[in-house]
């Protein structure tokens, strides 16, 4: 692959460069966002263990959004309401719940693992680019 960039005019090595890095930042985006969500997923999952450990009767605060709660009582910690997407909740056992988060988690690392991969390859195409282009660029203002 070397010998292929090495053989690149300089308007191809910019826009070699340009594209994988472009790139890079788009991955970099995406892994942030599975952080962000794998993070979500980990307090769902420990919210549902929390609730699993509480008493039916049990005086609770309920959250309604980030920052407004309001009291309320816990009528059936088996059966819990789980956030599929775009507006759309199952009912689930708490069984379900936990097993739900958790596979949840495992895709959200194996997408994160191959994310991080092929975002190193392009940062190594991109660098290697750069690279080639400022010995390039130093030759063409060393030669008369």
């Amino acid at each position: 692959m070397a010998s292929g960039i090495e053989k690149m005019s300089i308007e191809q090595l910019k826009a070699l460069k340009e594209q994988a890095d472009l790139e890079v930042n788009l991955l970099q985006d995406s892994i942030t966002n599975i952080r962000t969500a794998t993070a979500r997923l980990d307090i769902a999952s420990s919210a549902l263990q929390d609730l699993s450990l509480r008493p039916q009767g049990k005086k609770m605060l309920v959250p309604l959004t980030a920052s407004l709660y309001v009291p309320g009582t816990l009528d059936d910690a088996d059966k819990v309401l789980v956030d599929v997407g775009t507006g759309y909740f199952i009912e689930k056992t708490m069984t379900e719940g936990k097993d739900y988060c958790e596979r949840k988690i495992n895709l959200l690392k194996s997408n994160y693992d191959q994310l991080v991969d092929v975002a190193t390859k392009k940062k190594s195409v991109a660098d290697e680019a750069g690279a080639v282009l400022q010995a390039k660029l130093k030759q063409l203002a060393a030669s008369p």
